[in-house]
């Protein structure tokens, strides 16, 4: 009898494999599903990999022109800055040092995948190891003019809020994605972007650095936006972060002794400058235009600008850009213009061409932060903006600056790598 059922099972395979029909298993009895329980597998974080992809070369030469441009009229414009101090090459030799540790920096990061970025250990303590600088800083740093925005290490200074600002895209970018799913909640969504704003912009204003404070909360708003927050949402954070400023100028005010006042001091001089009173408040904004119209169309010449004979204060620095009209005359001025509006142009069209949604935001938000600073610091040389201190990427005088500059640009060419361009 057993013979006989095991040929009928035999003959009921074939032919059943002669029909094309799927021979189904038999069933695992219950007590072995019980004993073999499914374990539900943990994702796997990214992994530091190198990509050796093509950059884009296109925006490598931008880069690279910026860079040398910048180095060329950071010289010039810094030379009778240097004498006074006894060495009118101090300023170029650390630019140049700056440049060369921030290329090498550049090269080495656009080979390695920017997904380690997206690592939830990586991109945590990166973020908190620089919100504890900035902090220190904001408590305990080099106090110039009234703002603590430098730590001395040795005869380098070192400027936070610089490294922040990438952090701050980074970071965020990585909240945005690992919960893209949850952007409509207010707790899940809203809630941890909030805190990661709060914290940062709490530190701008015990800075006093009101620049700093502009471009953190103009980064913060273009990740969101672009990263796809519902506006309802947005609408939220937005209120949520305004009443929180407000509450927290007020107690800075009340217990910082001198409040605010250094903020409408800065709207004050740019309104008030034609008045016809050229001193105190007034004096670098308007050193700053009569060396923009001392220069005409074509400029006095390379080297030839009057104004950087320590009439404009940071000549090399934060007013770089009227040094380099009153030389290279509106001509240059334009030239300098045009290269930054090229880089904006390929900066989000290599975001636009991201393998992924991550690679999107930290480009977009790269390109969107530099272009920024740039037409805020050319605003602010040419009386549109008040005064706020901020500085001219690859043309203004700071290594700190010109070193993270450079190595977001390697971020970027690491995504250009993994781009269909």
């Amino acid at each position: 009898m057993a013979a006989r059922n095991a040929e009928r099972r035999h003959n009921y395979i074939l032919s059943a494999e002669n029909r094309g029909s799927r021979v189904k298993h038999a069933p695992v009895p219950v007590n072995d599903i019980n004993s073999a329980k499914v374990k539900k597998k943990k994702v796997k974080e990214p992994g530091l990999r190198i990509y050796d992809g093509n950059i884009d070369s296109l925006f490598f030469v931008i880069i690279i022109v910026l860079l040398v441009f910048g180095i060329i009229m950071m010289f010039s414009a810094s030379y009778v800055a240097g004498l006074a101090e006894g060495d009118g090459y101090k300023y170029v030799k650390t630019q140049g040092m700056a440049a060369v540790i921030g290329i090498l920096a550049m090269i080495f990061i656009s080979f390695f995948d920017y997904h380690i970025l997206m690592n939830s250990k990586v991109v945590t303590f990166g973020f908190l190891a620089v919100l504890a600088l900035l902090t220190y800083t904001s408590f305990f740093g080099e106090a110039v003019a009234g703002a603590r925005r430098w730590i001395e290490i040795g005869s380098f200074s070192v400027q936070p809020s610089e490294i922040m600002k990438v952090a701050l895209i980074i970071y965020m970018s990585h909240l945005i994605c690992k919960n893209d799913h949850n952007l409509g909640s207010f707790t899940k969504g809203v809630i941890p972007l909030c805190m990661v704003m709060g914290v940062v912009c709490a530190n701008m204003v015990l800075q006093r650095h009101i620049s700093g404070l502009l471009i953190m909360c103009a980064l913060g708003a273009v990740v969101i936006f672009v990263g796809g927050m519902p506006w309802k949402q947005i609408f939220q954070l937005i209120g949520i972060i305004v009443a929180a400023a407000l509450v927290f100028m007020l107690l800075y005010s009340a217990f910082s002794g001198g409040g605010l006042s250094y903020i409408t001091d800065r709207f004050a001089s740019s309104e008030e400058l034609e008045s016809g009173d050229t001193q105190g408040a007034y004096w670098q904004i308007t050193q700053s235009l009569i060396a923009i119209g001392s220069g005409g169309w074509l400029g006095l010449g390379f080297g030839e600008s009057r104004q950087k004979y320590l009439w404009l204060p940071e000549s090399q620095n934060d007013f770089i850009f009227p040094i380099i009209v009153e030389e290279l005359g509106y001509l240059g001025g334009l030239v300098v213009i045009f290269l930054f509006v090229l880089f904006i142009y390929r900066g989000f069209y290599i975001a636009r061409k991201a393998p992924d949604k991550f690679g999107m935001l930290i480009v977009m938000g790269i390109t969107f932060q530099i272009g920024l600073q740039a037409i805020l610091n050319i605003g602010v040389a040419c009386n549109a903006f008040p005064n706020t201190g901020i500085s001219l990427p690859f043309f203004s005088s700071g290594g700190t600056a010109l070193v993270i500059q450079l190595a977001e640009m390697g971020v970027i060419l690491g995504v250009s790598r993994q781009c269909d361009i």
